[in-house]
């Protein structure tokens, strides 16, 4: 999904090259957007679904929450692996279609609520297409004091999908985040770069810093000093 200008159409290409690379056999790639400038042709467009409640509030992800609507649903049918935009691939993600479950999250690396320490990270989903679409009902019913209740829409989701029964997260290692399996503590980040763990075939990019700031080891907290990473540039391009 892309929205707004927090990402531009090469941000889509490039991970439309790097999931073509780790994926055997056909693909077909989709992507809600309100620009499709630019865009590889080989990606399928279509129009942001609507969200509920959302209105003209574009941070912290809210409009994800439209995968789980009708208009995915009159697209395609069984198992849908969603990939955020920020993501390093860095290794096969057959597995990730071979997982069994309903739906599948990866597990918040640090929940901030305790209430909500079920929470999954968004960043790499996979769900049925249209087999969730009481949670659209239930984001109705509930209405803007969602946003009181949830900080984002992945305590949101998560949430709903534990109380469904079917919350499940990834295997742990599968999904990495940058800055806090790869960059190394204080004091080794101040003369170690950041290194690639073991199992990792997904980095994940929350927060800051974003993938183009890892590279050349533009920080964000003064108690996680960041080293350039030019490895990550094989995994980016």
């Amino acid at each position: 999904m892309k929205w707004g200008d927090k990402f531009a159409a090469d941000d889509v290409n490039r991970l439309h090259r790097r999931v073509r690379s780790h994926v055997e056999g056909d693909l077909r790639m989709l992507c809600f957007t309100d620009d499709a400038r630019g865009i590889d042709p080989e990606v399928e467009c279509h129009p942001l679904p609507a969200v509920p409640v959302v209105g003209d509030r574009h941070d912290r992800g809210w409009r994800k929450l439209g995968l789980f609507g009708a208009e995915l649903a009159a697209l395609l049918e069984g198992p849908v692996l969603y990939l955020d935009l920020d993501i390093a691939i860095v290794q096969p993600l057959e597995p990730f279609f071979d997982w069994p479950g309903e739906f599948l999250i990866i597990k918040d690396f640090k929940p901030l609520r305790y209430r909500h320490r079920f929470s999954g990270n968004s960043s790499v989903i996979r769900f049925h297409a249209g087999a969730h679409q009481g949670l659209i009902a239930e984001l109705l019913r509930r209405g803007a004091r969602i946003r009181e209740d949830f900080r984002d829409e992945q305590e949101f989701v998560s949430d709903y999908m534990r109380r469904q029964g079917v919350l499940q997260y990834w295997p742990p290692g599968w999904c990495a985040s940058f800055k806090h399996d790869c960059v190394r503590p204080l004091p080794l980040g101040l003369w170690q770069e950041p290194q690639l763990p073991d199992g990792a075939k997904v980095l994940v990019f929350h927060g800051r810093p974003k993938p183009d700031e890892a590279i050349i080891g533009i920080g964000s907290k003064w108690y996680r000093p960041l080293r350039p990473a030019p490895w990550l540039r094989r995994y980016l391009e």
